[in-house]
């Protein structure tokens, strides 16, 4: 099966570089290509990205959630990975993930950052956040995740047909998910370990959190 994984960009040329070269590491030998869904970087990530064998889709448009959607356009593999461009994430982890698709009949995998996350890596903030996140969504659509909020999934492409994602910004990470329980697919949830980022984070925890909260009540009720 050919793997495409897609990373959203904007100004990352700190980091792109090492991710890059964990992703190569990771999938060397297999059939597996890199999209680079970059929006206005005024940087060098899309120079460096490219140096290490990534193709470059250009999204104008803002949005974590049009970016994604835009790169699964792009997408040519059987299997789709997500990974921030900020090291956060262990590429590292692929292979294995991967193998759980392949050979253990899974159409869609998240993951779990939370279960062992040093304070760090993240402020008991951002955990409250992301516990209240969690909680509101298994009690909103009866759902039993740790990590709603985890942006490192391995999925099949084929899957894409069944989710309906409406959002392009930030939710669209909680409405994957959502969508693929609420559908059907046969889903897992695997720890993983979460490092600290690279470079300057483009997420605004506050304003994110709440827009995230909004929007699960909005996807319970029909609103989107």
């Amino acid at each position: 099966m050919k793997i495409s994984v897609v990373i959203p960009t904007m100004n990352e040329e700190e980091s792109i570089g090492d991710v890059m070269d964990e992703i190569n590491e990771a999938l060397s030998g297999r059939d597996y290509e890199v999209l680079i869904v970059d929006t206005e970087s005024t940087d060098k990530t899309r120079e460096i990205a490219r140096s290490k064998g990534a193709k470059v889709v250009e999204e104008p448009r803002r949005g974590y959630g049009r970016a994604y959607k835009t790169g699964f356009e792009e997408a040519e593999g059987d299997i789709i990975v997500t990974l921030d461009a900020d090291c956060t994430y262990p590429a590292s982890k692929i292979p294995s993930l991967v193998v759980m698709i392949e050979k253990e009949g899974y159409e869609f995998i998240t993951t779990d950052r939370l279960s062992n996350i040093s304070s760090d890596v993240m402020g008991w903030t951002h955990r409250f956040g992301n516990w209240l996140l969690k909680t509101t969504m298994n009690l909103l659509f009866r759902t039993n995740l740790n990590d709603s909020q985890s942006g490192m999934w391995v999925f099949k492409s084929s899957a894409l047909r069944h989710l309906n994602l409406t959002s392009d910004g930030m939710p669209l990470s909680e409405e994957i998910k959502i969508e693929a329980i609420k559908k059907g697919l046969k889903v897992d949830e695997v720890p993983i370990e979460y490092r600290e980022r690279k470079g300057e984070a483009k997420i605004r925890s506050l304003k994110d959190g709440f827009k995230n909260l909004a929007f699960l009540w909005k996807k319970r009720f029909g609103l989107v």
